[in-house]
């Protein structure tokens, strides 16, 4: 009976591994990204909005071959990870999170800023009339009333690191238990016209795919943004 081979069963570890990790690192980078974006009225708000959100709309082997030129020896970031005694960031576990990290951020900041934008004024207010600073307010507040859009964008994140192919692709390479992931290990099963170890990997994608989706629209449908919500029932009354 055909099934994952010890390949692919470290590519499958390799890539949830990687996805975890840049989840967790975007949630912490892009939601202060996302609040001052929500927030702010400077003119660099579009610019800086047009930055985050370019992986949406540029080739992936675009973003990987500048991403490959910033990080390699004569790169400002290759420059700085040797001076620090790092090496070279391309062809390692670090690079891909690196790449992961700018090409999965607007599918974390966009969920989070379409939340924190929802929220108003009002809340924030009335915790300020109770003495709560600016870091309660966050945690007290925004937090709790931002937790479809911390959920959606955790999943969503997690969920486009680990479909990626042609950035990690470009950084990583395709070395064994240290850069070759899912989407690499299913092109290597077609290169090689191995057609049955390719449908394992992609029927597991497929079910992981409309898994995460489902949860995604269910979660959403079940506990929606309680201030939408209220304004709905509001609106109605």
């Amino acid at each position: 009976m055909m099934g994952f081979s010890d390949a692919d069963v470290t590519a499958i570890l390799l890539t949830l591994r990687l996805a975890s990790v840049v989840t967790l690192l975007l949630l912490m980078l892009g939601t202060p990204v996302a609040w001052w974006l929500a927030r702010t009225h400077s003119w660099l708000k579009g610019p800086i909005s047009a930055v985050v959100a370019l992986p949406l709309v540029l080739p992936p082997t675009v973003i990987g071959f500048y991403l490959l030129l910033a990080m390699g020896p004569n790169g400002a970031i290759g420059q700085l990870t040797q001076s620090l005694g790092i090496g070279t960031l391309p062809f390692t576990f670090w690079g891909l999170v690196v790449a992961s990290l700018v090409y999965s951020m607007p599918f974390v900041v966009q969920p989070l800023q379409n939340s924190f934008e929802a929220l108003g004024e009002r809340p924030l207010e009335v915790a300020a009339t109770l003495r709560a600073g600016p870091w309660d307010r966050f945690v007290t507040v925004v937090v709790p009333l931002s937790r479809s859009g911390f959920i959606s964008a955790a999943i969503l994140g997690f969920a486009h690191t680990v479909g990626e192919f042609g950035v990690v692709l470009m950084i990583g390479g395709n070395i064994p238990g240290a850069t070759q992931v899912i989407s690499v290990q299913l092109y290597d099963h077609v290169e090689a016209l191995e057609y049955g170890q390719a449908h394992w990997l992609s029927a597991a994608m497929l079910l992981f795919s409309f898994v995460v989706l489902v949860l995604l629209y269910s979660f959403n449908r079940r506990y929606p943004n309680p201030l939408r919500h209220g304004a709905s029932s509001g609106s109605v009354q």
